[in-house]
C-alpha cells in the first residue's frame, strides 16, 4: 500500500465547494464563514469488488423479482415511505436534538426484527447500556435485534457482512467516520465517504439501511448537500419541543409520493402513531373569536387544522406581524390584501396567527382561512361553528381554485362539518358527500360576509 501525500484544502460545510486558501464567503453557495480546513490522506487501495461492474441490458430482460417493499407494520411510518421498505434503498431521517428520532427507529427496528429477522442497530453516539434502558423503556424485548456501539466504519460494514441482517440502522453518520481520512468524524468529507460505503453495502447486498441525520440551527441537514442527493429518501421529523405531536414528512423519496405526513405522538411508552390528525389537532379548538377551520393537503392527505389569529392594537410605532406554522411573507401579503381591498385598518394592529398542534402549512389553499381569522380578531366576530375553509387569495382579493377538493369535501363531512366554503371556480362533483353544504365565493370580500355571517 502507498500513501498519498497529505494535502490541507478548505472545503465549504454547506456545498462542498474546495478552496486552496481560506476565504471568508464560500465562492459558490455565498455562506460566510463556512470553509474549513481539512487535510486529508488516503491510503491507494483496489477497486472496490462490492458491486461488479455493469453492463447495458435491455430494460424487458431487468429481473425485478426480490425487490417487492417489505411491509412496515407501523401504517404511519409506512405512508411516508410509499408503503413500505424498497429493499436495497437508503434512508435519511434527519431532525432537532431531542426531536425522538432515535427512539422511532429502534421502535421501528424492534417492529421489523418480529417480522423480518436479523435486524441491525448501530450506534456511534450511545452506549449498549444506555440503548438497553430505552428499549426496557417502551417495552422492547425483541431476540432478532443486534446493538452495535461502534464509529469505526470500516468495522461497521465488516459486521454488516457478517451479521447478514434484514435491516440496518445507523445513529449517527456525523459520528462515525473512515479511517482512511485524517479529518474529524462529521466533516464533509468523513459524511459524504461514510454514506458512500453504507450506500455500496445496501445496493449490493439488497439491505435497507436508515440513517440518522443531524439539522443545522437553520433546520438544514448538518453537511454537505450531496448527502440528501446521495440517499433514496430524506424524511424530516419535526415538531414543537412543548407539545406532543411529531410529524414525520418526507421531502424526497424515489420510490413514492414527496410531502407525505406521517403523524405521532410522544408518550412515555415511545412514538405512538396517530390514525386520525385531524381530530386529534380539532380536540381543543377555542369557540371564540380569531379561529378558522382550514382543510390542507399534505401529500395525499387530507389534515383539518385550526388557524388561529390575534389582532391588538400595538403600543409602538411599528406594528408586529408574528407567524408560528406558516410562511411570514404569506401572512405580509394577506395583511397587505386585507389593507388595500377590504378596508381593514391593520397599520395600527400586531397580528400574530397560529396553527394549532405543531404543524406548518406551506399550501396556498390555507389562505382564505388565515383572512378570515384575521378579519374575525379585528372585527370581534366568531367564524361560524360549522364552516369548514379552503381557498387561494389572489393580490386582488379574488380567490384561485385549489387541488383535490373531493378529498377535502369528505375529510371535513367526516368530521361533522355541515358547510365548507370553497372558491367559486373549483369544480365539485356530483357524488359530494351527503349532508355538506358546499358554499362558493367569487372574491375575499363575499367569502367574508359568508364566514363572519355579514
Amino acid at each position: 500500500m502507498t500513501k498519498r501525500r497529505a494535502k490541507a484544502i478548505h472545503i465549504c460545510q454547506q456545498c462542498g465547494a474546495q478552496s486552496l486558501k481560506w476565504v471568508g464567503r464560500c465562492p459558490d453557495c455565498g455562506e460566510w464563514n463556512s470553509m474549513v480546513e481539512t487535510v486529508e490522506s488516503r491510503e491507494s487501495s483496489p477497486p472496490s469488488s462490492i458491486m461488479p461492474r455493469a453492463k447495458p441490458q435491455r430494460l424487458s430482460e431487468v429481473p425485478a423479482e426480490g425487490f417487492q417493499r417489505l411491509q412496515v407494520p407501523m401504517a404511519e411510518f409506512s405512508r411516508v415511505l410509499g408503503g413500505g421498505i424498497v429493499p436495497g434503498s437508503t434512508v435519511l431521517i434527519a431532525g432537532d436534538p431531542g426531536i425522538g428520532k432515535s427512539t422511532l427507529l429502534l421502535q421501528v427496528a424492534a417492529v421489523l426484527s418480529e417480522t423480518l429477522g436479523k435486524v441491525l442497530y448501530v450506534s456511534g453516539e450511545e452506549s449498549a447500556p444506555q440503548i438497553k434502558i430505552r428499549a426496557e423503556r417502551l417495552g422492547i424485548s425483541t431476540e432478532d435485534l443486534y446493538l452495535l456501539t461502534e464509529t469505526d466504519m470500516d468495522l461497521i460494514v465488516d459486521h454488516i457482512y457478517q451479521l447478514a441482517p434484514r435491516l440496518v440502522v445507523v445513529d449517527s453518520i456525523q459520528a462515525v467516520h473512515v479511517p482512511d481520512l485524517t479529518s474529524a468524524a462529521g466533516n464533509i468529507s468523513q459524511v459524504r465517504e461514510s454514506t458512500a460505503r453504507l450506500l455500496n453495502v445496501a445496493k449490493g447486498e439488497g439491505v435497507p439501511v436508515f440513517i440518522v441525520g443531524h439539522v443545522t440551527k437553520q433546520g438544514a441537514i448538518a453537511g454537505p448537500r450531496v448527502l440528501e442527493h446521495m440517499v433514496d429518501t430524506v424524511l424530516y421529523l419535526e415538531g414543537e419541543r412543548f407539545h406532543s405531536y411529531r410529524l414525520l414528512r418526507t421531502v424526497k423519496n424515489r420510490f413514492g409520493s414527496t410531502d407525505e405526513l406521517g403523524v405521532f405522538e410522544m408518550s412515555g411508552q415511545g412514538m405512538l402513531e396517530v390514525p386520525n390528525p385531524s381530530e386529534a389537532f380539532l380536540s381543543e379548538r377555542s369557540e371564540g373569536t380569531g379561529s378558522a377551520i382550514a382543510v390542507t393537503l399534505e401529500g395525499t392527505r387530507p389534515l383539518l387544522v385550526e388557524i388561529q389569529a390575534l389582532s391588538s392594537t400595538t403600543s409602538f410605532g411599528l406594528p408586529r406581524r408574528t407567524a408560528n406554522g406558516i410562511d411570514f411573507n404569506r401572512l405580509l401579503l394577506l395583511v397587505a390584501v386585507l389593507s388595500k381591498r377590504m378596508g381593514l385598518r391593520l397599520h395600527d394592529q400586531d397580528l400574530f396567527v397560529n396553527v394549532v398542534g405543531g404543524l406548518r402549512i406551506n399550501e396556498p389553499a390555507v389562505d382564505l382561512s388565515v383572512a378570515v381569522a384575521i378579519a374575525s380578531s379585528f372585527r370581534d366576530v366568531p367564524v361560524a361553528h360549522d364552516l369548514a375553509i379552503v381557498g387561494e387569495i389572489g393580490l386582488s382579493g379574488e380567490l384561485r381554485s385549489v387541488s383535490q377538493p373531493m378529498k377535502r369535501l369528505n375529510e371535513a363531512a367526516r368530521l361533522g362539518f355541515k358547510r365548507c366554503l370553497l372558491p367559486r371556480s373549483v369544480r365539485v362533483s356530483k357524488d359530494r358527500p351527503a349532508g355538506l353544504e358546499v358554499v362558493k365565493a367569487r372574491s375575499l370580500r363575499e367569502a367574508l360576509d359568508v364566514a363572519l355571517g355579514k
